[in-house]
């Protein structure tokens, strides 16, 4: 982890003593304290991470802000071109040095050789399965920058948002088995670049929230969805809370934060989508079939009906959401 391998690094690089220091996509336990936390700006397109490092007392934002820094961080992400995009930010805005930090998993020997091919690179310090290098900023790599664009099947994503190279193939089944025609107001929990919105608003329905705590996935939504009933919402889907209780609730929830599946993301999603329901709501369903989601589906709802899906997914309508004591609303 960084933890590990930045103090190392900052034995062999100097930072200027004084300037902002930005560190760009962090993992919700990163460990920066190597660095003084009163010049940190933290950038993570996540609200759920920007919301823990601002507690812990960190400046932080969604996009790396304008102006100039004096040394960068940079944690690697899966996503390659997101990635290299990351690095292209970084050193156009640095006048020092430049950290380059992640995973043997995220791509650090990769892009370790990539930077090589184009600059001096110090380092790396190899520790806890990950590697460590430098390079200095203010080099030319404009053509590794990257965001929202146009996709060939006609909507827009962009590196490291979910389903970026194509609709996915549990979204498209979840639209199928959708009412022809729905009413009132709709939340998208975990909207993605809003595919399920767009769709959802060719039903008649008063509004649709699309709630995201991904920036850049909001941000390709923004282009995919312009009808004026769309609401967009950068936010933690398991926290956020709407104006008013909503007639219905559609997800594709998400079940990891790494490579490793973790189900209690998405039985967080069930029990948001239970408490922000009107009485008689309903939720519109679609995971994959080896999830566990019965229970608290059972918990959450008066009723749940299978919608059948296929051999990988599952589809469920779960209706009349209960109270935190069991009892059914209304």
């Amino acid at each position: 982890m960084i933890g590990d391998r930045l103090p190392l690094a900052l034995e062999a690089v100097t930072l200027p003593e004084d300037g902002a220091l930005a560190v760009l996509y962090p993992s919700v336990d990163a460990d920066l304290s190597a660095l003084p936390p009163d010049r940190v700006h933290v950038v993570s397109p996540l609200a759920t991470v920007c919301a823990v490092f601002a507690a812990r007392g960190y400046a932080t934002s969604a996009e790396m802000p304008e102006g100039r820094f004096a040394a960068s961080v940079v944690c690697l992400t899966r996503a390659r071109d997101e990635a290299r995009a990351l690095v292209s930010r970084a050193v156009a805005q640095t006048d020092g040095p430049v950290i380059v930090d992640g995973q043997k998993t995220e791509g650090a020997d990769s892009m370790l050789k990539a930077l090589r091919q184009r600059v001096e690179v110090g380092g790396p310090i190899s520790k806890a399965h990950g590697k460590i290098y430098w390079l200095q900023g203010g080099a030319e790599f404009s053509d590794w920058a990257a965001g929202p664009t146009l996709h060939d099947g006609g909507f827009w994503t962009a590196p490291g948002v979910f389903s970026a190279d194509g609709v996915d193939p549990a979204s498209a089944l979840l639209v199928d088995a959708l009412p022809e025609a729905m009413v009132g107001t709709v939340a998208d929990l975990g909207a993605g670049w809003g595919y399920l919105s767009a769709h959802v608003l060719t039903r008649g329905v008063d509004a649709v929230h699309l709630v995201e705590a991904h920036d850049m996935a909001l941000q390709c939504a923004r282009h995919n969805v312009t009808d004026p009933r769309a609401q967009f919402h950068w936010a933690d889907a398991t926290a956020w809370s709407p104006p008013q209780k909503v007639d219905a609730v559609v997800m594709n929830p998400p079940f990891h934060k790494t490579r490793k599946a973790e189900p209690g993301l998405g039985r967080a999603f069930i029990a948001a989508a239970a408490r922000i329901l009107r009485p008689h709501g309903a939720l519109w369903m679609v995971a994959n079939r080896h999830l566990p989601y019965e229970d608290v589906l059972e918990q959450s709802f008066a009723k749940v009906v299978d919608l059948d899906g296929d051999a990988r997914f599952k589809l469920v309508r779960a209706e009349r959401p209960r109270t935190k004591s069991g009892a059914k609303r209304g």
